[in-house]
């Protein structure tokens, strides 16, 4: 089997007594999106944000194409090839798309002018890649829909050497159509079979429609992972409820509405 893309080993995150993560380990291999689940307070924000260098471990290693990583800032993160794209993706509705695409690192010529005329076919041109085609690389990114504004935002993760992309909670503010348009540029981007793509969701049917593999997280721990062919779908609701059997869970309801009623 190949070595993965990212390997992270026995990460452990402390903020003064409370353990937000406890030994988590990972790997996501180029070619294949891994779905990152998990109830709120898991332990999925606190990874990622050590993954992209906003959160230094306590203790554990991450390692990029087989070398140890020690990221002190998002800078050096991204430097190594961790793209992220967060919920609120970092874009001013205001400016246009190619001004988005190339934020703090634009093209200059002599005298610091801008080379406006090629940041907007580079723009263009990696929008289009992964399925998006602007005729107008100058309009303003306000006018565009939701999932169009996250297709921006990875297009220029990976045109600015993204490995590793990290998707947080993608689809999570848009439509069912525009839920579908991401879905698909992920699909696109997983085709190139060069990025490995961690995807972090509480969407159920959106990860089993992407995902090669699974990590579920409960309280800053791995409670389980597996391959889509390994994993059933009623093993897959267990774990993303953090390990309740959703059975048992509905007898308790039950019981305590059966309570309510007396």
């Amino acid at each position: 089997m190949a070595m993965p893309l990212i390997h992270i080993e026995n990460i452990v995150k402390k903020f003064g007594p409370f353990i937000a993560l406890n030994g988590v380990s990972l790997d996501v291999r180029a070619g294949e999106v891994h779905a990152l689940l998990g109830d709120n307070g898991a332990g999925k924000s606190t990874l990622i944000k050590v993954l992209a260098g906003v959160h230094q471990p306590t203790s554990g290693k991450i390692f990029i194409e087989g070398k140890e990583m020690h990221f002190r800032s998002p800078r050096d993160a991204s430097d190594a090839g961790i793209g992220t794209v967060y919920q609120d993706l970092a874009i001013n509705p205001l400016m246009s798309v190619t001004r988005n695409f190339f934020m703090g690192r634009e093209l200059k010529g002599p005298f610091g002018t801008l080379r406006m005329d090629e940041m907007n076919q580079i723009a263009h041109d990696e929008m289009l890649k992964i399925g998006i085609d602007f005729s107008d690389p100058t309009q303003a990114v306000g006018t565009m829909s939701g999932g169009q504004r996250q297709t921006l935002a990875i297009a220029r993760a990976i045109y600015f050497g993204a490995k590793v992309l990290i998707l947080d909670e993608p689809t999570s503010a848009l439509g069912q159509k525009q839920q579908m348009g991401v879905l698909k540029t992920m699909m696109r981007v997983r085709a190139r079979g060069d990025i490995a793509i961690i995807f972090i969701t509480h969407n159920e049917i959106h990860s089993q429609l992407v995902a090669d593999r699974f990590t579920f997280l409960a309280l800053g721990e791995v409670i389980g992972s597996g391959s889509k062919d390994d994993l059933e779908h009623d093993e897959i609701r267990r774990l993303m409820a953090g390990g309740v059997d959703i059975g048992d869970l509905a007898k308790e309801i039950d019981q305590v509405m059966a309570e309510a009623s007396v």
